[in-house]
């Protein structure tokens, strides 16, 4: 077959064709100027250009265009070569060793291209450090220095290595900083805090040696069943459009060769989140006008409008099409569509989902429709992108323009990000980086604005310090792991602050705490509860802490769903036999999901949701408990009644809307509590709503202003949300929809003006023909605390 090229990719003659390519011509790299990289152990191993005078090879030459440099080398590389640039294989894999020395020798020799003769060196490593590299960032930084030696002494064409690592809430390797995850980050409803969250991450990894982070996920959370929606950050397109805007900026910057920035590799493309029955892996049985005004929203903003490197194929068969053989939504979709630019890679053992899936009965043959579809990396360890694949090459059944197109994709990548001339990292400064105290504080700062304030009756919180005395009781009340969730490093080498300590540490020395676990999550037993009771009778106020597991017996995270979302085990009956004595009782939720507390919100005077709170996440709650931070978080997403009322997301369309106000026989058909809602320990007052100007043309923007005012006498941070609806359409629409908020500080008595924009974009539905546009008519405009509790309204006329 041809070798062809990458130029071809930029007009020349190609079998493939250009519009299916998704590449594009990138700008050149930018150096890092003054920024020192190069570790004095290798100095004198950069690669040197040239030999007696000679001028380098084109690929090697950092004044040439990256295109130009990707052409070159590709001309130099063999089918061999070329393949094994196309894996970059999960340490955790056992073809890779059983214990750490195996895989570390083993990484070594995969990138010498040495462990086995069925590809070339490896393209890199995914989740290597996390789990070979327990004990810190020097051994970190120096351990990817050593692999990147290895690939240029010992490799033939001296092609550096690329590391990727998961990032879902901070990056995932020993020593790093834990953020909140999911859906704490997304309750802050605070962009620039999202782009500081993932901006840290990117710099830490990189510090080390990373130079991608993985499971930024994209995915809408509309089932809280499935564990790994624990990893999403809302159930709004709108407000996902942001975040995912917000990640890729502070993951990738505007120059991912700068020594904080990595590539944002994000997660399941096109969704898997709401799969049947809400079962991983699940199909996914949502109509192609579902998918794009409800599913492609985040990554329009990750991708179209930030520009993000890196996608993730999903698992599950959409129209009944594995992902990874979809070439309508890896192909068409996302890159001439979207306008993705980047790398697609694989799911963990996701060319497997064409066998089971019943597809095709053999990897070779997953691995032609694979690379097909354009999914361009293998990260575990399939043989669809091994032997088999060099195999169908050789035999004429994939041609080499398919393997040349994801091939220099992967190049075009590390050209970008500077490998060929920074392969190294400086030790010193990753130590200086990895949790540095700015990024503590930024972890600390996380936690206290993703917690949301359900319940407070009677002003029962803040808490006095100097109260004589408090109970701490439940299982997350002094629990590491389950406070810091899924996709947390596999070994914390940080202290991370539970509720317990972080209470201890808020309140007076001459405060007596009395701790009792009570139960596990998971327990069906209650030999724990005499202590439990025991110490609420001791106390003026109980504290009890419940949610969910992240270790022993997992309740939530990757490959843990579940059908019911009400506490497991015995932890209402905890709850309740410590407010059955009497004292004044204060819950707090850790937990990934959403939790139908039914019993709990309608007796329990004080109700914190918390989620996953990270590593600082005990002081944070410490700190809402006693007044210290006013909670300002909000609900990402509608916490239900009962799993049997699922979806519960509120942007339904109107014929829900008839019955829901008669509800189910057995209870209400709204939820516990509504998306958008957070309590205060003060008040906001709303009026004066404009609407600047009240008519406007399809192409046309205007501006809606409201007055909101601190009502109360405590400083606090409201969100003002603005929600839209067209009274009248071609097609049903969701009876509201948000298109703006905005985080307003106030103090007390303090009046502000917040003003936001509705452009086109935000009044657009997907018309008949399955169009984008504006259709004429009055949109109903409403400013409101929560999407339930909409203080004011107005009406905006669109005309012809």
């Amino acid at each position: 077959m041809p070798n062809v090229q990458c130029s071809l990719r930029w007009g020349k003659r190609s079998e493939v064709p250009l519009a299916r390519t998704g590449c594009q011509p990138p700008a050149r790299s930018t150096p890092w100027g003054l920024v020192a990289v190069a570790v004095t152990m290798f100095a004198g191993l950069v690669p040197t250009y040239g030999q007696g005078g000679s001028p380098p090879p084109t690929y090697q030459d950092p004044n040439r265009p990256i295109e130009e440099r990707v052409d070159d080398l590709m001309s130099r590389m063999t089918l061999k070569e070329k393949v094994g640039q196309l894996n970059l294989p999960c340490v955790y894999v056992n073809q890779l060793g059983r214990d750490i020395p195996a895989k570390m020798k083993a990484c070594e020799k995969f990138t010498a291209g040495t462990y086995t003769q069925q590809i070339g060196p490896a393209c890199g490593f995914f989740t290597l450090a996390d789990e070979i590299l327990h004990k810190g960032p020097r051994q970190q930084a120096e351990y990817f220095n050593e692999l990147q030696r290895i690939a240029l002494t010992q490799t033939r064409l001296k092609i550096p290595v690329l590391e990727d690592e998961e990032g879902t809430h901070g990056a995932m390797f020993p020593g790093a900083t834990v953020f909140p995850e999911g859906l704490a980050v997304g309750s802050t409803f605070d962009m620039q805090l999202v782009k500081a969250i993932y901006a840290a991450a990117a710099q830490e990894a990189r510090a080390v040696g990373i130079h991608a982070l993985s499971t930024l996920v994209m995915e809408v959370n509309r089932d809280p069943r499935m564990g790994r929606n624990e990893e999403a950050y809302t159930e709004d397109p709108y407000l996902y459009m942001r975040i995912g805007e917000a990640i890729v900026r502070g993951t990738q910057g505007s120059d991912i060769s700068a020594p904080d920035k990595v590539i944002a590799v994000l997660t399941d493309f096109p969704t898997q989140s709401e799969p049947v029955s809400g079962l991983e892996r699940g199909a996914i049985e949502v109509s192609d006008r579902c998918l794009r005004e409800s599913f492609l929203p985040p990554w329009i903003g990750a991708i179209t409008k930030a520009g993000g490197l890196g996608v993730m194929a999903g698992y599950p068969e959409i129209e009944d099409v594995p992902a990874h053989a979809s070439v309508k939504w890896m192909n068409d979709v996302l890159r001439q569509e979207l306008g993705f630019k980047g790398i697609v890679v694989s799911e963990g053992g996701g060319f497997g989902t064409l066998i089971y899936e019943h597809i095709v009965p053999t990897q070779k043959q997953a691995g032609l429709l694979a690379l097909s579809a354009g999914v361009d990396v293998n990260i575990t360890y399939e043989p669809a992108y091994m032997g088999p694949l060099v195999e169908n090459v050789e035999e004429g059944r994939v041609p080499m323009a398919l393997v040349d197109r994801a091939v220099c994709r992967v190049l075009e990548q590390k050209f970008r990000l500077g490998l060929f001339e920074h392969p190294y990292v400086d030790v010193e400064r990753a130590v200086r980086v990895v949790h540095s105290q700015a990024h503590q504080a930024l972890a600390l700062r996380a936690g206290r604005e993703g917690i949301v304030l359900l319940k407070n009756d009677d002003n029962l919180l803040p808490l006095k310090k100097d109260v004589a005395s408090v109970a701490v009781i439940g299982p997350n009340a002094d629990d590491i792991m389950n406070q810091l969730g899924d996709y947390s490093p596999k070994k914390i080498l940080q202290h991370v602050t539970t509720v317990l300590e972080g209470i201890r540490a808020e309140v007076s020395p001459q405060t007596k705490v009395i701790y009792a676990r009570g139960c596990d999550v998971t327990d069906t037993g209650k030999s724990g509860f005499p202590e439990a009771v025991r110490a609420a009778k001791e106390a003026d106020v109980a504290v009890v802490v419940v949610g969910e597991s992240q270790h022993g017996r997992r309740t939530d995270g990757e490959g843990h769903d579940v059908a019911s979302l009400d506490l497991l085990g015995v932890q209402e009956d905890l709850i309740r036999a410590v407010f059955e004595t009497g004292t004044p009782t204060v819950v707090v939720l850790i937990n990934g999901r959403p939790l139908s507390t039914r019993w709990t919100a309608a007796h329990v005077p004080a109700l914190i949701e918390a989620w996953e709170p990270g590593e600082r996440g005990g002081q944070a709650v410490a700190d809402v408990l006693f007044g210290n931070y006013n909670p300002s978080g909000r609900l990402a997403i509608s916490i239900p009644r009962h799993s049997g009322q699922l979806p519960v997301y509120y942007n339904y369309k109107p014929s829900k809307a008839v019955r829901m106000r008669e509800g189910y026989v057995d209870m209400p058909a709204t939820p516990l509590y509504p998306f958008g809602y957070g309590l205060s320990y003060t008040r906001f007052e709303y009026s004066h709503l404009r609407i600047d100007p009240p008519q406007i043309h399809p192409g046309g923007e205007t501006r809606v202003s409201l007055d909101v005012k601190n009502a109360g006498d405590r400083p606090g941070v409201e969100t003002v949300q603005l929600y839209v609806h067209e009274e009248y359409a071609p097609v049903s629409t969701p009876v509201k929809q948000l298109r703006g908020f905005e985080r307003v500080a106030l103090a007390p008595g303090q009046i502000k003006t917040v003003t936001l924009r509705l452009t086109p974009e935000d009044l657009q539905l997907l018309d008949l023909d399955m169009r984008w546009r504006v259709v004429p008519g009055d949109f109903e405009i409403m400013a409101g605390k929560s999407s339930a509790d909409i203080p004011l309204r107005g009406t905006l006329q669109v005309t012809p």
